[in-house]
């Protein structure tokens, strides 16, 4: 089993940044991707970044890139979601997941395929 608890969210202006982090504990002996996600109001949850085991891969939803950096520190058990130039539409619950097995990036983008999910941080962008 492994626990997820995101942190970081909160109330910004557009073009402001914000850093979540996401702190894993339990199983993290283990090689696991990480990848954060989205969810607004009555909309599915999207893939926004993931990031692999040891960090030399990283993959982004086209809505993001360049705006946003994932990153993770294994020492720390730590995944962050760097957010710069946030804009309106990037208000969300922002959601980290775990993913054991199987790590490319058809299986990475597909919230369906993570095996452990943090409960979410709340970001707003106002505009």
């Amino acid at each position: 089993q492994v626990q997820l608890v995101e942190s970081g969210g909160g109330l910004v202006q557009a073009g402001g940044s914000l850093r979540l982090s996401c702190a894993a504990s339990g199983r993290t002996s283990s090689s696991y991707a990480m990848g954060w996600f989205h969810q607004a109001p009555g909309k599915e949850r999207e893939f926004v970044a993931a990031i692999s085991w040891r960090g030399g891969t990283t993959y982004y939803a086209d809505s993001v890139k360049g705006r946003f950096a994932i990153s993770r520190d294994n020492a720390k058990n730590t995944v962050y979601l760097q957010m710069n130039s946030l804009k309106p539409e990037d208000t969300a619950v922002y959601y980290c997941a775990a993913k054991f097995v199987g790590t490319n990036y058809d299986v990475l983008v597909n919230a369906r395929r993570y095996d452990y999910w943090g409960q979410g941080t709340q970001v707003t962008v106002s505009s």
